[in-house]
């Protein structure tokens, strides 16, 4: 299939409609946890010895995937209701254990009761996200327009092929061992499709999508420094949109750096930023 660069997004209108309130904050980051404790789970299979596991606490989940791993973290806390001292506790020790930082993805939605404990026990902020939505439905069109770029799904058996491209995008001067175990293990999430970008022939970008009670979370995304501004990544998103509406999805999520161009890329094709959520580390 090729996809273009520019399509007709949601209605405005539709986009006004989700107000971003508890409810939705609570939806997105539960399906976000899901995410997070399937690929420790994936993971733990990859790689039996890594000790990769995942823990329920104060309504979300501390996730293991070794020392210094981006999935190595706490999702979804404080969106059922207060936290509780012993929680927080809990939830520290399971990464001491592993000898992990304690750290935490937190949504500005999360009860109040988070973050003053927190605050009295030496957190402080790392780094910031943007948590980007777009609504879907089975009727919306993604018209195959001839743009050079040519999308499909990846294969089990391109796994390393799958690997390597989306690798390279982050790291330019060479992969190494701990950047393919972890795109590998993105590969592997349960409920994942992965899609590969091709231009000329050649593995241009790659792109995953992962689906959970109605929300469509891509992640995996990047394209080949020799392939960026020709639309790899508006096709890749086009191609895992259109997977999502036909899937039954209403909802599409994705998280990037805030202000970068990954941001504007989902902006352009219908994505609004509804909240930032703050990474949050726990001082030696």
């Amino acid at each position: 299939m090729r996809y273009s660069s520019a399509g007709a997004g949601p209605k405005e209108s539709v986009l006004d409609m989700l107000f971003t309130d508890q409810p939705l904050a609570r939806r997105l980051e539960g399906a976000d946890a899901w995410g997070g404790v399937e690929c420790a789970r994936a993971h733990a299979r990859l790689y039996p010895d890594s000790g990769a596991a995942s823990e329920l606490v104060a309504g979300g989940y501390a996730i293991f995937a070794g020392v210094g791993s981006p999935l190595t973290r706490a999702l979804g806390l404080g969106m059922s209701g207060p936290v509780g001292g012993a929680e927080v506790e809990q939830m520290e020790a399971f990464f001491q254990s592993r000898g992990a930082p304690a750290t935490i993805e937190m949504c500005p939605l999360a009860d109040e009761s988070l973050l003053k404990l927190l605050g009295s026990r030496r957190y402080r902020v790392t780094e910031f996200s943007s948590v980007l939505i777009r609504p879907l439905n089975r009727r919306e069109s993604f018209p195959p327009l001839n743009t050079g770029v040519r999308v499909r799904r990846a294969s089990p058996t391109e796994v390393d092929l799958w690997v390597s491209t989306v690798a390279q995008s982050f790291y330019e001067e060479g992969v190494f061992p701990a950047a393919r175990e972890f795109f590998s293990t993105l590969f592997h999430v349960a409920n994942a499709t992965c899609f590969l970008g091709w231009v000329d022939g050649e593995p241009a970008g790659g792109g995953a999508v992962a689906v959970h009670q109605g929300v469509a979370i891509l992640f995996g995304t990047g394209t080949r420094p020799t392939f960026r501004k020709r639309g790899v990544q508006a096709a890749l998103i086009y191609s895992r949109l259109a997977l999502a509406a036909v899937s039954g999805c209403d909802l599409a999520m994705v998280t990037t750096p805030p202000g970068t161009v990954s941001q504007r890329n989902v902006e352009r094709q219908g994505f609004r930023l509804v909240y930032t959520r703050s990474q949050i580390l726990r001082e030696p």
